[in-house]
């Protein structure tokens, strides 16, 4: 069986469980009580959802502030909904809808993006890609002289009085 489908199984039967095992020990009042409990347990997780997902509907899909961070962030496992928790954006689709595994993409301001792939909603992988562009402009030409260089003469200027 896969993880995926045993989880599913797995929190029903422990909910049943709980209340068979609180009927037995305290009667009609503990069935309440263990209701009660599985009753918050859901609203405390519904309640997470929309509060993510309400901080997400005010982002454009696919952006973060910075792929690079977003990268080192990341972990295997996590789900989907921990990812879009982090980024406070939907990601991007990038493959058919419902057709696993999934890959999303958040891209930033400086062009750099992160592929994230998802199996049965949980992360098994990702890539940062940073635009080569970008790390050509920003390297200064081998021949000529940094602006920070110091001047021929310079240096005695630097120098206490004697």
């Amino acid at each position: 069986m896969h993880p995926m489908n045993f989880g599913k199984v797995f929190v029903p039967i422990a909910g049943v469980l709980l209340v068979i095992g609180a009927y037995r020990a305290y009667g009609w009042p503990g069935v309440a009580f263990a209701g009660g409990a599985i009753v918050m347990f859901l609203l405390m997780h519904f309640n997470r959802t929309m509060q993510v997902l309400k901080r997400a509907a005010d982002r454009p899909v696919g952006y973060v502030a910075s792929a690079v961070m977003l990268n080192a962030k990341l972990k295997p496992k996590v789900n989907l909904l921990h990812v879009i928790a982090m980024t406070r954006a939907l990601g991007e689709l990038r493959t058919p809808k419902d057709a696993q595994p999934e890959v999303f993409r958040w891209t930033d301001n400086g062009g750099s993006w992160v592929d994230a792939t998802f199996v049965n909603g949980k992360l098994t992988e990702w890539t940062l890609v940073r635009p080569q562009a970008l790390e050509e402009d920003a390297a200064p030409p081998a021949d000529a002289p940094a602006a920070d260089a110091v001047k021929p003469g310079a240096a005695d200027a630097l120098r206490p009085p004697v």
